[in-house]
């Protein structure tokens, strides 16, 4: 049996390449990248291909007639979500000639999801996703697809619904053969934020799709493709050109592993050009390395051991010894992996010649986030050393961008910005936070279209007054006091005074039950806030509200980690609701997430979009964690605070989710 089947391989070439490239795993493509919809694909059609978790990017396409710019994430390696805005530039916004805005080229917004439901091995790799299946449907379609890797060559293969179901050669639906709802397919497009699960995967028809990738050297990959993007039947509110060819054709051109440039020939009627911003967080970030502090002749172990801690970012606020242990209370900002803060405490305290056991107790802003110390040890040990509290000035000044893509009336608006963040010590648990900024160039002048559906209270959706506003010097974006205090094991409290955020200042209070060994976390937020005037000032407008919320917090740290949060409470307009929040956490600090609220705001009332949602992130830009939440509109209902910090937020950093 056997030597039969060695004997046919040999036969076969086919098999032969099959059986020799077994190994070879097309995710490893470095080349692997953002196709026109910001989905791992090639031109248009998507591939099974994903990218390591944690990997995120930005592509702007333009093309014919659509213009996209789209936000990619991967928060596991088996899941792609991705946020979408596009400009049809042969549509208008609305049929009203009486209406300025109308005159200008349609705008439309979306999600698309993609998951893996098989891996590469001896059968291809398998995926499966939605493109635009929370928008209004302008793009909607579904597909499942398949991709295998030989060598430098990478084949795909798949059926599209929807929008990708415009090839001459279809198929029937195969879902038709389980219920005759999947037969059917309407085409109308909604308002937005609908999950029409009736719709997904429907039709009476499919088309097959498939394409080629090939890897010309470690820069350049070629792509081909059999297009099925529907020209034939479009939604009216999308014209595309009539098919001359059923292939389109392109390329990309990596300039480094962040920035990749595309071109590409599509349905043999027009040129598009694409450019990708990717990045890996746990390849941008670097590795701590120990640094050992300089000795001097005179100093003894402790305080040696004082200066190898701090100078690795952690600072000493008490040394108690034992009579088999030393006892460090200890404070810092850097590190937010509890594994790395111990192994520099070994380091540190083994180049200091300590050889007694280690029992620490974790701080961050005077909140006791980690404790090994009990009263035993308190009460028998003697103390070493004690901190002096000096008050001390941080400042940081850097360039950040400022972009606002929901605007009415273009399809790109945006403000460089030169922003200065201070925090004043007074105490170890008394801080003084200040935000400032200064507009370098932006263009929301012609921000003029006024908002609708601003029900039940106008507290985010006039954003555009203070945009307008921002090139009028220095403004401040913060100032405000936060005082921080854990009285009892277990149970923190902050309290929070000043300028909050960009259009609300006020007071308020928060309190967390925090087990350390828990997974789970529970939490209460009171705050009087009051609406800042649109100058960015120290007045303020007439609208007042108390607002009080509850959170419950639970991490998973299974097979598949991630963070939950569901809150509910009345929010800054007045409405009464819950918010449920799913996000993944990188032991660098990186975070993915998306939200979803629903109020007591009716779907009518809230207007397009139906409800609140969004999805929101932490990511490192050359350096520094720059934290974004993107919405597809900015409504009223559901609105929150943007606090600099919240109790959770602090305590949870020394707890890695993976």
């Amino acid at each position: 049996m056997l030597k039969d089947i060695i004997s046919f391989i040999k036969k076969n070439y086919l098999l032969k390449i099959l059986f020799l490239t077994i190994s070879v795993n097309a995710d490893n493509f470095d080349l692997n990248i953002y196709n026109n919809h910001g989905v791992v694909g090639l031109v248009n059609i998507p591939t099974a291909r994903f990218y390591d978790e944690g990997v995120h990017g930005i592509t702007v396409y333009d093309g014919t007639p659509d213009q996209k710019a789209t936000l990619s994430a991967s928060p596991y390696d088996w899941l792609e979500a991705s946020f979408f805005y596009t400009n049809v530039q042969n549509r208008r916004y609305c049929p009203f000639e009486e209406y300025d805005f109308c005159k200008q080229d349609l705008k439309d917004k979306g999600f698309n999801v993609k998951v893996r439901i098989k891996e590469e091995g001896l059968l291809p790799a398998i995926a499966v996703g939605l493109y635009d299946f929370a928008g209004t449907g302008l793009y909607s379609s579904e597909y499942i697809v398949g991709s295998y890797g030989i060598n430098k060559v990478d084949f795909h293969f798949g059926l599209g619904w929807g929008q990708l179901d415009g090839s001459k050669n279809k198929l029937n639906n195969p879902l038709g053969y389980i219920s005759d709802r999947f037969k059917s397919r309407s085409v109308d497009t909604g308002s937005g934020g609908n999950f029409d699960l009736n719709k997904y995967f429907t039709s009476k028809t499919v088309s097959p799709f498939f394409g080629i990738s090939y890897a010309l050297n470690n820069k350049t990959i070629l792509k081909f493709e059999k297009d099925t993007i529907d020209t034939y039947e479009p939604h009216p509110e999308l014209i595309y050109e009539e098919r001359k060819s059923d292939y389109s054709y392109g390329f990309d051109y990596s300039i480094n592993s962040n920035f990749t440039i595309g071109a590409s020939y599509e349905r043999g009627n027009f040129f598009a050009i694409k450019f990708v911003y990717k990045n890996n967080p746990k390849k941008s970030i670097e590795k701590f390395e120990y640094k050992e502090a300089d000795k001097a002749q005179d100093d003894n172990q402790y305080t040696r051991l004082i200066n190898n801690l701090e100078a690795n970012g952690i600072g000493v606020n008490k040394i108690s010894e034992g009579a088999r242990s030393i006892g460090l209370d200890l404070t810092q900002f850097v590190h937010r992996d509890i594994r790395v803060i111990e192994e520099i405490i070994d380091k540190a305290s083994k180049d200091a010649g300590i050889n007694k056991n280690i029992k620490k107790d974790l701080r961050i802003a005077d909140l006791e986030a980690y404790s090994e110390i009990d009263d035993s040890f308190e009460r028998t040990s003697q103390l070493i050393y004690e901190r002096d509290q000096k008050r001390r000035f941080d400042s940081t000044t850097a360039i950040k961008f400022r972009p606002f893509l929901a605007s009415r009336e273009s399809f790109f608006k945006g403000a460089l910005l030169i922003e200065n963040d201070a925090e004043f010590i007074i105490r170890e648990n008394l801080f003084f936070n200040t935000n400032l900024k200064y507009s370098i160039a932006d263009n929301f002048d012609n921000l003029r279209f006024r908002p609708v559906n601003t029900f039940p209270a106008q507290v985010r959706s006039d954003v555009k007054k203070y945009l307008q506003n921002m090139d009028k010097g220095i403004l401040i974006g913060r100032a405000q006091f936060d005082y921080h205090i854990t009285p009892k094991e277990n149970h923190h409290l902050m309290f929070t005074a000043g300028i909050l955020e960009d259009m609300f200042s006020g007071y308020g209070m928060e309190y967390l039950f925090f087990k350390q060994n828990s997974n789970y976390a529970f939490g209460v937020e009171l705050f009087n806030v009051k609406k800042r005037d649109y100058e960015w000032g120290f007045g303020h407008l007439e609208y007042e509200n108390v607002t009080l919320t509850s959170n419950l917090y639970y991490r998973n740290y299974g097979l598949i980690p991630f963070d939950l949060k569901v809150s509910a409470g009345e929010y800054l307009a007045g409405d009464v609701g819950s918010t449920l929040e799913l996000s993944r956490t990188f032991d660098n600090g990186v975070k993915f997430g998306a939200f979803a609220t629903i109020t007591d705001v009716s779907k009518a009332n809230f207007g397009e979009g139906s409800f609140d949602k969004g999805i929101f992130f932490n990511i490192p830009i050359y350096g520094d964690l720059i934290s974004y939440t993107w919405r597809p509109l900015t409504k009223d209902p559901g609105a929150k605070i943007i606090r600099k910090h919240t109790l959770h937020d602090l305590l949870v950093r020394f707890r890695p989710i993976n």
